[in-house]
């Protein structure tokens, strides 16, 4: 029984060392290469120039990954805050052309970022919002909401309205029923749709250069110009970066959903 098993799992690590890691080792031999042409395999040279740029010279790297990060984590909170009433009002309250508003908030994820984000620009330009860093959050809302909102309306319906309806029973208010009962059923639904926002907004890089105009720089707004004819390279570099970055945020999260669910566990125990 034990010999299949230890297969399977075998067979499974190889497919997805296939599928996401070996994509990774052509960018990692490109990252450390100095003139690598066409047909050849692998690199004529090697060379640290490409990270030496991206990690220690004068291309503002650092900066901009704290202004990812920092955009990101801020589009997250405010989604949270916003997807956690919608929908508790589309998964509990019998509103009146249900589909129409639905389809409001899902529209971002149909309708290309390109014209979403010149009406987005337009208004922008005439509250003053471009350029700033709180402009570029507010233009990120627009993909990352439904991801989140979708993730929350998915933990909802699958909290029985019997359980607040105890809470009641027992005296307590609204916000201790939401504290106590609701929010901890929310919580991987809440940690699902906060990881694809985050992954979402790092990402972003038509919405950050339009609305930002230059002037709020992220790491795709560095990466881009490398990928589209610039130095492969130091392309190849940033593009590891921000996979790094990537993983470490929702590794980071991770680990403390988990913690929150430990901690809880063990308080039940004692108590």
């Amino acid at each position: 029984m034990n010999k299949p098993r230890v297969l399977l799992k075998t067979f499974l690590f190889i497919l997805l060392f296939i599928v996401i890691g070996l994509p990774f080792i052509p960018l990692v031999l490109s990252s450390l290469s100095f003139g690598w042409q066409w047909p050849h395999i692998l690199p004529e040279s090697f060379s640290f120039r490409a990270w030496e740029y991206v990690l220690f010279g004068s291309s503002g790297t650092w900066q901009a990954v704290w202004m990812s990060l920092l955009i990101a984590f801020t589009v997250t909170a405010v989604n949270i805050l916003l997807a956690i009433p919608a929908a508790i009002a589309l998964v509990r309250h019998q509103l009146r052309a249900k589909w129409l508003w639905e389809a409001i908030l899902f529209a971002p994820i149909v309708i290309p970022p390109f014209v979403a984000v010149m009406g987005i620009h337009l208004t922008f330009l005439r509250l003053g919002l471009t350029e700033t860093i709180w402009g570029v959050v507010l233009a990120h809302i627009s993909p990352t909401l439904p991801y989140v909102v979708r993730a929350i309306i998915i933990s909802y319906s699958t909290l029985s309205v019997d359980w607040e309806n105890q809470a009641r029973m027992l005296g307590a208010g609204p916000v201790s029923r939401f504290y106590y009962v609701v929010l901890p059923h929310l919580l991987p639904g809440i940690a699902a749709g906060a990881s694809l926002s985050v992954l979402i907004s790092l990402s972003q890089y038509l919405i950050t250069f339009i609305i930002g105009s230059g002037q709020v720089v992220t790491l795709p707004i560095l990466l881009f110009p490398f990928i589209s004819g610039g130095d492969p390279a130091v392309a190849s570099a940033y593009s590891l970066l921000f996979a790094g970055i990537a993983i470490v945020t929702l590794a980071v999260m991770d680990t403390a959903l988990k913690k929150y669910y430990q901690n809880k566990k063990t308080a039940i125990e004692k108590g």
